[in-house]
């Protein structure tokens, strides 16, 4: 029976069991042995990642093939448009490559998050504005990317759900083990 794990990355960890530049990594957080991340979050994103002992688990879950959903919930710059997200829907332009379709669409602030440490830079006179995206692809930095190519950077990034596991009510830090059934 392979052990999976659902974690809430916090912001500044690395997807990885070894410190490196000054930021934490999974090796603080009381993991049992044997486990590895299946995919990663950049040190500056937050929410679900999924940790395993399975080595065939995280092969799918990381080949594109299998095309696996993965839900974010992007802050971005500004106040985003209609016409910003059918783009982004679409597929937009990014280093040299065109982003498969995908589902996106203009959110409210969820009412359950956590705030950020250190907080999202404010500037009084340019408001935020939130979006979900649900890929099925993870080219490196892609939401930032796909946010900042249709004229809206983003400045927080949660992953909420990874296939059909949702992130919760797990808070920053926290895991679980979820069974390798739902994925």
């Amino acid at each position: 029976m392979s052990t999976v794990i659902l974690f809430n990355k916090p912001f500044g960890v690395l997807s990885q069991f070894t410190p490196e530049s000054g930021h934490a990594a999974l090796d603080t957080f009381g993991f049992p042995p044997g486990v590895y991340a299946a995919g990663r979050l950049d040190h500056d994103s937050e929410g679900a990642l999924l940790l395993t002992d399975n080595g065939k688990l995280i092969k799918k879950l990381l080949d594109p093939k299998f095309e696996h959903p993965r839900t974010y919930l992007a802050q971005v710059d500004g106040q985003i448009t209609e016409e910003a997200v059918r783009k982004l829907a679409k597929g937009v332009d990014i280093k040299g490559y065109h982003t498969k379709p995908c589902k996106a669409e203009i959110a409210e602030e969820p009412d359950w998050l956590w705030p950020r440490n250190p907080p999202v830079r404010f500037r009084a006179n340019i408001p935020t504005s939130w979006v979900r995206l649900t890929l099925i692809e993870g080219k490196n930095r892609q939401v930032r990317h796909m946010t900042a190519a249709v004229g809206f950077p983003t400045l927080r990034l949660i992953r909420v759900q990874i296939g059909n596991i949702p992130l919760g009510d797990l808070k920053p830090g926290e895991w679980r083990i979820v069974s390798d059934k739902v994925i």
